[in-house]
Order: C-alpha cells, then sequence, then structure tokens
C-alpha cells in the first residue's frame, strides 16, 4: 500500500485553474521530485497536500487513512486540519525560523506548543533536546545550536528549517524549492543533507529547479505544466528519453546552460 495517494486534486483561484486534477502515489521511503516551470502548480500542489489551502476536489490519503476528501464535509472540520498537517512536515523557500530564539530552541519550538495544546503531562523535555542535539549532528551544525538566525549563512538556516520539520516525524517531507533564496555556493550544503535524507530512505516530495538534483536523488519524478503531470516515472527515463513534446521543451533550456 502506498503512503500516499492523490486523486484527481483540483484548486481554483478565482477564475485561474491551478490544479486540473493531478493524481499519484508515493511509496514509502521514496524521494519524488517534482519539476516545471513557474506558474506550473507546483507550490500549490505542496500547500494543499500541507493543508495551507484547501482543494476544490479529491483525495488525499496518508497510510490508507482518508485525510481529505472534498465530497466528504467529515473530513474538511477545520478542528482536525492541525492534525492532519502533522503528517506532512515541509521545508519552504524562505527559512522562517523565529528571530528571538536559538537555532536549538527554533527546532524544539513545536514539540513543546504542541505537548502543551494536548496538555501532556508525561512530556520529556530532556529527551526532547537530545533528539534536537542528535539532529544537529547529523545536519553538520552541532557547533551552531545556541546562534541565532542572523548569525547563520542562508544555507545554515535551511538546514536547521529542515531539523526543525524532521523533528515532527512527519510521514512525508515536503520541500518546495529548499534552495532558491541561497547563493549557489551555499546550495550544495542543503542539497548534501536532503541526499542523505534520501539514502536513509526518508519519503519526501521536493519540488526543486536543480534538474541534475532532480535526477540524481528521486525515485520517481513528475513533470508539471499549466496545472497537469504531463509525464511521471523513472528520473532517468523522464530526464534521457521524455516521451512528450512539452517535457522535451522544458529539459532542453536545462541541458542548454
Amino acid at each position: 500500500m502506498p503512503i500516499l495517494e492523490v486523486r484527481d486534486l483540483r484548486k481554483s483561484f478565482g477564475n485561474v485553474e491551478v490544479l486540473k486534477g493531478i493524481d499519484f502515489t508515493l511509496e514509502k521511503g521514496e524521494a519524488l521530485s517534482v519539476i516545471g516551470s513557474s506558474g506550473s502548480g507546483k507550490t500549490t500542489l505542496l500547500r494543499c497536500l500541507n493543508f495551507l489551502e484547501r482543494p476544490d476536489n479529491g483525495k488525499i490519503i496518508v497510510n490508507g487513512e482518508t485525510l481529505l476528501d472534498c465530497s466528504d464535509p467529515s473530513t474538511l472540520i477545520e478542528s482536525q486540519i492541525r492534525r492532519k498537517r502533522l503528517h506532512f512536515g515541509l521545508v519552504f523557500q524562505s527559512f522562517n525560523l523565529f528571530p528571538q530564539y536559538t537555532a536549538l530552541e527554533n527546532v524544539m519550538l513545536s514539540p513543546k506548543l504542541l505537548a502543551k495544546e494536548n496538555h501532556l503531562k508525561d512530556f520529556d523535555k530532556k529527551a526532547l533536546k537530545a533528539e534536537a542535539e542528535e539532529l544537529f549532528v547529523n545536519i553538520g551544525l552541532a557547533d551552531r545550536m545556541g546562534n541565532y538566525p542572523h548569525q547563520l549563512s542562508g544555507g545554515q538556516q535551511q538546514r536547521v528549517a529542515i531539523a526543525r520539520a524532521l523533528i515532527m516525524h512527519p510521514d512525508i517531507l515536503c520541500f518546495d524549492e529548499p534552495t532558491s533564496a541561497l547563493d549557489p555556493e551555499l546550495t550544495g550544503e542543503v542539497l548534501k543533507v536532503i541526499r542523505k535524507l534520501s539514502e536513509h530512505k526518508t519519503t519526501m516530495i521536493i519540488v526543486t529547479h536543480e534538474m541534475e538534483f532532480a535526477r540524481d536523488v528521486a525515485h520517481q519524478v513528475i513533470f508539471m505544466d499549466g496545472g497537469v503531470i504531463c509525464e511521471q516515472g523513472d528520473p532517468l527515463e523522464v530526464f534521457n528519453h521524455p516521451k512528450e513534446e512539452r517535457t522535451k521543451q522544458f529539459l532542453s533550456r536545462y541541458s542548454q546552460k
């Protein structure tokens, strides 16, 4: 059974239909790269999956549980959305760290707030800190835990944002152009962390403009254009032998760079 099933997902903003019926599945431990031009619907897809936008139609199923069915009002109750959002972690283009907290405090904040909200009396702060510290070791920032965001480079801030998402133990970790706000020399350190996560079988959806990375790190790739999936499949097959003319046009621009 796939960890994620997306069926006929549709979303409009006013008269503009941004998603026009998106269907795909994702297996546990796989990485999915989503590529396409600006305005193709990639970010809107991620925002719908993370319940930051409510689709107009479609289903989102995680581990066999229907989290969203636009034809079933019982899955649209606002009070349940926060719980459903926990199935997904989202790393934004801009790092969105809280400037008043240290890097370590930023990573620990969400679990603390969730425990407080759920009135968890047995919440183990020491265990949380130990887990957060281990994450900093894994992302190569063990010596930066006490730094504030303004004391970190953009690449370091993005790695902290990844740790912040990971500590919530999401079923699926989503990245929305994770290197687009970085200088080229800082991009590699973030991609290295994502590559390591892929090697450790973290289930991921990666919206990216880094074509070589999308080809090399993913188990499958989706090319979106105009709110639809034009082509999907094995990355090497899609990149080296695209079947659709629109895919060929898009990829040819990158091969010329």
